[in-house]
C-alpha cells in the first residue's frame, strides 16, 4: 500500500477510521480500515482475483479496507466530474456478497455512525443482527456531514435505490477471457 500516489484518505474518512473498530463477537462492525488506499497495482490485482478476469484494471475503485474474511470496501468511481467524496461506497465480499452501501462519503459516515459497516450493509438480511450506534463516529459524521444525518437503514436503502444494477454490473465483469 502506498499513500504517495494521491491515495491518502480524505479528512472525514481518516477521522472516522481513527476510532478503533471492534467486532465484539458479531455485535460490532466487522471492518479493518487500511492506513491508505490500496495502490493502483494492488487494486487491479484485487479486482482481477475477485472477478477472475485477468484483463481488468482497478481504475474505477479506491479500496480502503476489508472485513475479517477479506471482502473489500471501496469508492466506486462512476460519477464523472465528481471528486472522491461524491462517489458511492461499495462492498465486494469474499463469499460473493456485493452491494452499494452508501451513495457517497457523507452517507458512509452516517452508516458507520449507525453501527453498520460495509459488510453489514451488504448483508443487511443477516437475521438477528442489531446495529449499535457509535457515539464517536456520530461525532465525526456531525462534524463533517451534519446536513446528511439519517439512520443506517435509510443510507443503505438510498444507495440501493440509486444503483439498482450494481450487482449485475459487477457480475458482468466476472469470468472474463
Amino acid at each position: 500500500m502506498t499513500s504517495d500516489d494521491g491515495r491518502r484518505f480524505p479528512a472525514p474518512l481518516a477521522a472516522a477510521f481513527a476510532v478503533p473498530f471492534g467486532y465484539d463477537d458479531g455485535r460490532g462492525i466487522d471492518f479493518e480500515p487500511f492506513p491508505a488506499f490500496l495502490s493502483a497495482e494492488d487494486t487491479t490485482d484485487w479486482l482481477r482475483a475477485w472477478t477472475g478476469d485477468p484483463e481488468l484494471n482497478g481504475d474505477a475503485f479506491r479500496v480502503f479496507g476489508q472485513d475479517g474474511s477479506g471482502g473489500c470496501a471501496a469508492f466506486w468511481l462512476v460519477r464523472p466530474g465528481q471528486g472522491l467524496a461524491g462517489q458511492p461506497v461499495v462492498f465486494l465480499g469474499s463469499e460473493g456478497e456485493i452491494g452499494v452501501v452508501a451513495r457517497d462519503l457523507d452517507d458512509f459516515l452516517w452508516l458507520l455512525a449507525g453501527g453498520v459497516g460495509p459488510w453489514e450493509a451488504a448483508t443487511a438480511h443477516e437475521p438477528g443482527r442489531t446495529p449499535r450506534p457509535d457515539e464517536a463516529r456520530t461525532a465525526v459524521a456531525r462534524r463533517f456531514a451534519p446536513q446528511r444525518e439519517r439512520p443506517a437503514a435509510a443510507v443503505i436503502e438510498r444507495a440501493a435505490r440509486e444503483f439498482p444494477d450494481f450487482d449485475d454490473t459487477i457480475m458482468g465483469l466476472c469470468g472474463g477471457s
